[in-house]
């Protein structure tokens, strides 16, 4: 194999089937590479989430009483393996930096810049796409099951929403459970953000994106790019399968983005922050409407096609260690007392990695030092949200085109 192409996209989850839309979109011909099908790994396993109001990063305790459970490894929403710990220690020092008050604000407002676009750039690939009926706009349910964890959201997350004049409504446990009738009102408050939209499966919306770029006349090669070699013009990517050569490549393969990327000299602060999930059958008549999202706890339940997908928060491991589901085994029965969960449909867990950066942001831009390379990559918690309209705005500025935001917080040169 020995193809040529405008462009070449690297990897194939939901930023870089958008960017390979997009750039379809401004006429260029365009190769989308990924060993995996579309819309698996990380953009397979995510709550599949449309986040309005994702405003606050994840942060490192500023307190000692709220650090010792974390280090002590107590927690649900936040685990580690001690073996891969000192690996993790410069990155989450650099997160206690991004943990100020004012690095909080400067990623609210460059987060509520590409969230404030992502359920339209969505449902612009989703009408041709034919899949508008997966996507629901119910909201979700966040829940505090105590006075003190209510306080810090109004401080953090209600107090940056209405910086940004994003609506919410604070629900008593009662008034959360006339909206979902088979919850068990055992917390203290509830926080419902009505523009906040889910997806019945994240894996089925990015593969139908996928379908729609083929159908329009892109190439999906599915191959391990083994490496990135620039040249007088353009570049070579070398492939298992063979040699593409193309003007110019979008690396967009989320935690195994650095693997392409050391060779030529980068060196991001990408850390993989693991999680995981299972699907259960509801026990009975139960139903579920919406995602709900346990603060305290750190975990996600939410219906989907394959039936109540319970997801992790954080664990700090290798990407490419062996499953360690901490989390889950000790999520599972505190979410058996928030709802009926049936028997699990599948016979094991799914693990996954997320790309993150210390600062929370994505790296969108090009490279600093080689013209006609370009990254997308590193969107942590907010990768399905924001995977749409960071593809628009990849290709706006692959083509020179007036970006739909502005892109100086996502520089890559910031590192």
């Amino acid at each position: 194999m020995k193809e040529r192409a405008d462009v070449v996209v690297l990897g194939a989850g939901i930023v870089g089937v958008a960017t390979a839309i997009h750039l379809q979109m401004r006429g260029r011909t365009v190769v989308l590479v990924d060993c995996r099908d579309p819309g698996e790994a990380t953009s397979y396993g995510n709550a599949g989430v449309i986040e309005r109001e994702g405003l606050v990063p994840v942060t490192v305790p500023r307190s000692l009483t709220k650090l010792v459970p974390f280090a002590l490894n107590r927690k649900i929403a936040a685990h580690y393996r001690l073996v891969d710990l000192p690996r993790f220690a410069p990155w989450i020092n650099a997160l206690s930096r991004n943990s100020s008050p004012e690095a909080v604000d400067r990623y609210a407002a460059a987060s509520n810049a590409l969230s404030r676009e992502s359920a339209r750039e969505h449902h612009r690939l989703a009408g041709p796409a034919g899949i508008e009926t997966l996507f629901r706009k119910t909201g979700w349910l966040r829940f505090y099951r105590t006075a003190e964890s209510f306080a810090v959201a109004q401080a953090s997350q209600l107090a940056q929403a209405k910086r940004f004049g994003l609506p919410f409504d604070i629900l008593t446990a009662d008034e959360a459970c006339e909206l979902e009738p088979h919850l068990t009102p055992e917390f203290h408050r509830a926080v419902l953000w009505p523009e906040t939209e889910s997806v019945a499966s994240p894996s089925v919306v990015t593969k139908a994106y996928a379908e729609r770029f083929v159908a329009d006349g892109g190439a999906i090669e599915k191959t391990r790019a083994r490496a990135i070699k620039p040249l007088q013009s353009g570049f070579e990517v070398e492939t298992e399968g063979g040699t593409l050569h193309a003007g110019q490549v979008v690396v967009a393969l989320g935690p195994w983005s650095m693997d392409l990327l050391r060779p030529l000299g980068y060196r991001f602060p990408l850390a993989p922050k693991r999680g995981y999930h299972r699907h259960y059958r509801p026990r009975g008549n139960a139903s579920l409407g919406r995602p709900v999202v346990d603060m305290d706890n750190g975990f996600v339940i939410t219906p989907m096609l394959d039936g109540i997908r319970l997801t992790t928060g954080i664990e700090f491991a290798d990407r490419d260690a062996p499953p360690s589901p901490v989390q889950l085994n000790r999520a599972e029965p505190i979410a058996r007392k928030l709802f009926p969960l049936g028997e699990p449909v599948e016979a094991e867990p799914w693990m996954g990695s997320r790309p993150c950066f210390p600062d929370s942001l994505p790296a969108i831009g090009q490279a600093p030092n080689h013209r006609g390379l370009w990254f997308n990559f590193g969107h942590g918690h907010l990768g399905f949200t924001q995977g749409p309209v960071c593809g628009r705005l990849m290709a706006e500025l692959m083509t020179w085109t007036r970006p739909v935001v502005d892109p100086t917080p996502y520089s890559p040169e910031r590192f």
